[in-house]
Order: structure tokens, then C-alpha cells, then sequence
């Protein structure tokens, strides 16, 4: 297949949405060099569908299966074994879609590694009005870009994340960013990180991983040196304060809802 810039190429793009309207549109034009684009919706009640399907995409209804489960679901609709999946509010930049041209050229051409399995990306995140270039923000490496036969997203409710199907295969990183265009205000997510917490403590809390007080307390503060100091989170200004500040205080909560859990379990 011609691999100039403004031919599509035989991969398959997926993503999965919930009232997505919002931010669907500009994340399926710049999937446009993709001859394969599906969309895996949850029931929205807003113009999500409308959307992907003005910018021809297919549409495929499944009620929410948790996000490791909807994303392996999603990625079972693919015509190629090669996926690339992206969230409605991430974006692929030129340079990120000139360097994944190049992996398909090749994967065409037969010169891609037997063991390759696929390409981790870095993710630039936009918070609170700015995108973060350090910390826990940039370069965020994402593993977005797989052979199917190879990977797929693991069983997690919550920070999923794609994994070998069989050992001996490895992962490549690409260059050019993925941006993370998340225009939530702190509200909204201060929701969704207390959301995820409680997903990730019902979970933990179902394999019975009783977290000590060391692990409570001495999680954040390792976050905290690991982001804020050694990957200089701190010249993100104030919003990389207030981004790590968030994440360390997850780091503790999360704990502390499984222990919640465990001791109400072993009361009734």
C-alpha cells in the first residue's frame, strides 16, 4: 500500500467511549491515516455516535465490562492484527503518526523482529491548563501500539494494561508524542481519581493484600522523590505540585480503602 502521508494505511485504530462528544471529533481526525477506525460504545446519550460515524467510523454497541475487559473486547472488532488504541481525549501528533508509518512500513515489508510485539509511546499530559513536560507527566510512556496476536489489554477494572500473551517478546518505543488533551477541571478529577482508588482497593482487597502502615506511608513519599524530585516534576511550576501532590495522596488512600475493606470484611 502507498505509505504517502496522505494515504491511510492498514491499521486499525480502536477506541472506547462514553459520551464522548466532546472530545471524539478531534481524536478520530487525527487517526485519519488509519484505514480502520472502531469505535466501542457504552450506551452514550449524547452525539458520540453521531460523530464517529460522520467521520467513518464503525460503531459497535457493548454495555461496560470494566476497562481492561471493554478494551480486549474492542480490540477482538479489529480487521488487523495490528492495533493502535487511544482514549476520545488523546490526539496523535504528525511527528507520533510519521514515526508509526515507519513501524508499518516495515511490518509490511517482513522487517520487523519475530519477537516484536509492539510500541510504547510517550504521553504528554494536559493539566490544568498547561501540558506537563516532567514528573509523572511527560514523558508518561505509553504502550498503545500492538500486534494482537502477541498483546492485549490485561483483565484490570482500572489502569489497565497491555501485556505479552506469551514470553519471549518484547516492546520497542516511537517517537512523537500522544496528547492527553483531558480538559477536566480539579473537580472532576479529584471524582475520578477517588473513583479509581476504590477500584484499584476493591481489587487488591479481593486477593486479600493487607497493606502494612510502612507500605501506607512510605508509598507516597517514594512517588513523591521518584516524580517531584529525581524526574524534576517540580519545573512544572504549581500545577506539577498540585499533579504530584494528587498522585501521593492516591498512593496513601488507596490503602487505606483496602484496609477499610479487609477490616469490614472481618467483622460481619
Amino acid at each position: 500500500m502507498n505509505s504517502a502521508p496522505h494515504n491511510p494505511i492498514a491499521l486499525s485504530a480502536v477506541l472506547i467511549t462514553l459520551n464522548a462528544g466532546s472530545q471524539l471529533d478531534a481524536a478520530l481526525k487525527s487517526l485519519k491515516f488509519c484505514d480502520d477506525i472502531v469505535i466501542v460504545d457504552s450506551n452514550s446519550s449524547d452525539n458520540t455516535v453521531e460523530i464517529a460515524t460522520r467521520q467513518g467510523a464503525r460503531v459497535v454497541q457493548q454495555s461496560w465490562l470494566g476497562f481492561g475487559p471493554q478494551k480486549q473486547f474492542a480490540v477482538a472488532q479489529a480487521r488487523h492484527d495490528w492495533v493502535l488504541c487511544l482514549d476520545a481525549d488523546e490526539r496523535v501528533t504528525p511527528q507520533l503518526e510519521q514515526s508509526i508509518r515507519a513501524m508499518m512500513l516495515q511490518a509490511e515489508q517482513g522487517l520487523l523482529p519475530d519477537d516484536l510485539a509492539g510500541f510504547d509511546m510517550p504521553r504528554c499530559n494536559f493539566f490544568l491548563g498547561r501540558y506537563l513536560r516532567h514528573g509523572e507527566g511527560y514523558p508518561d510512556y505509553s504502550r498503545r501500539l500492538f500486534n494482537r496476536k502477541l498483546a492485549n489489554w490485561s483483565d484490570d477494572a482500572v489502569h489497565e494494561k497491555v501485556e505479552l500473551l506469551t514470553a519471549g517478546r518484547h516492546f520497542e518505543k516511537l517517537h512523537g508524542d500522544l496528547l492527553h488533551e483531558s480538559a477536566e477541571s480539579l473537580d472532576s478529577y479529584l471524582v475520578k481519581q477517588n473513583r479509581y482508588t476504590s477500584i484499584q482497593a476493591q481489587a487488591l482487597a479481593a486477593r486479600g493484600k493487607w497493606p502494612s502502615v510502612g507500605k501506607m506511608t512510605l508509598s507516597p513519599l517514594v512517588r513523591f522523590i521518584k516524580f517531584y524530585v529525581a524526574r524534576k516534576g517540580f519545573l512544572d511550576g504549581w500545577t506539577g505540585l498540585v499533579h504530584i501532590a494528587i498522585g501521593c495522596f492516591n498512593s496513601f488512600i488507596k490503602y487505606a480503602k483496602v484496609r477499610e475493606l479487609m477490616s469490614n470484611q472481618r467483622e460481619k
